[in-house]
């Protein structure tokens, strides 16, 4: 698998809806770019007056007021994962998903151990509860982070550590739908100062990624709406 495509743009514009620090967001902004797809970015704000998320037309578009969404003339298409195999499945020059079955199934029981069993409990929405309906302390909703990133993320370098697939990236020497998941995680954890001393290999991994424009290209600093 080449690193970067040089593929075939569609016939319509792509527009994806968008939030600079989603990490679901930054997953699919990665996949876009490794595969050399232009789109149109669409800023959602998550938070400035209330949530545009929750507000029309964006509302009536995505019925589950989450980002993002990907609309390809007019097929509108929300979660991340089935955005990129999506992409995948239609501009294949650049795959994301290995080829073989064996493949296909590591590089997704990467993708979903991180984007099921980490990512949600950080959650906006979930964050919100925590500090609005349960009225725990700021101190209190970090523990909160702070414990299932770091239990999440312990038991994802144990796993790769030993990993026979693995090899630059999460699977191999090319990036995949994995490395696009494990990247924005890494991010949001730094940002809520999970100490990642004790991960090398992911850190070895992300140091790989970062060094490709299209990881570089879609970090939440570089986005039209990064505040």
């Amino acid at each position: 698998m080449n690193h970067v495509a040089d593929t075939l743009q569609p016939a319509q514009p792509l527009v994806l809806h968008n939030y600079f620090r989603s990490s679901a967001a930054y997953r699919v902004r990665i996949a876009m770019n490794l595969k050399g797809l232009d789109y149109q970015y669409v800023p959602i704000h998550l938070t400035r007056n209330g949530g545009m998320q929750f507000q029309e037309p964006y509302k009536s578009l995505n019925p589950q007021q989450l980002v993002p969404m990907l609309d390809d003339d007019g097929l509108h298409i929300s979660q991340s994962l089935a955005i990129i195999e999506y992409l995948d499945e239609k501009y294949p020059q650049v795959r994301l998903i290995p080829d073989t079955m064996e493949g296909r199934a590591r590089v997704r029981q990467i993708a979903l151990a991180i984007s099921c069993d980490i990512h949600p409990l950080q959650n906006l929405r979930v964050l919100k509860y925590l500090t609005g309906t349960l009225a725990l302390s700021e101190e209190q909703k970090l523990g909160w982070i702070r414990h299932w990133l770091s239990a999440g993320l312990e038991a994802l370098e144990a796993d790769l550590s030993h990993a026979p697939s693995k090899g630059n990236f999460c699977f191999g020497d090319s990036p995949t739908m994995a490395d696009c998941v494990l990247v924005p995680q890494l991010f949001s954890a730094s940002r809520f100062d999970v100490d990642l001393g004790s991960y090398p290999t992911l850190r070895a991994i992300y140091t790989a990624c970062e060094a490709l424009p299209a990881f570089a290209n879609a970090h939440p600093s570089r986005q039209m709406d990064s505040e």
